[in-house]
């Protein structure tokens, strides 16, 4: 392993040791996680995200109940604002 040092916000500190308690781990095993996890996703290429992205649609029924937001999403935009 490599060691290495880097400075982070008093927010990002805070959420880090908190997120690394929630899961009973030490805060370095903590940023280990993410900066896999973050570089994993980095590796995608587009036509990756692509596929990632369409995997989700239609994943999450409208929190009102709407069936029609292809063929509707102008009424319901202009009905939102």
């Amino acid at each position: 392993m490599i060691r290495t040092q880097i400075q982070l916000t008093d927010e990002q500190a805070r959420k880090l040791r908190r997120r690394a308690e929630q899961q009973g781990i030490s805060m370095s095993a903590m940023i280990r996680r993410c900066l896999d996890e973050s570089l994993e996703d980095g590796s995608l290429d587009r036509s990756g995200r692509y596929e990632r992205a369409a995997r989700l649609v239609g994943r999450f029924p409208d929190r009102e109940g709407a069936t029609d937001l292809a063929a509707g999403h102008d009424r319901h935009l202009d009905e939102a604002f």
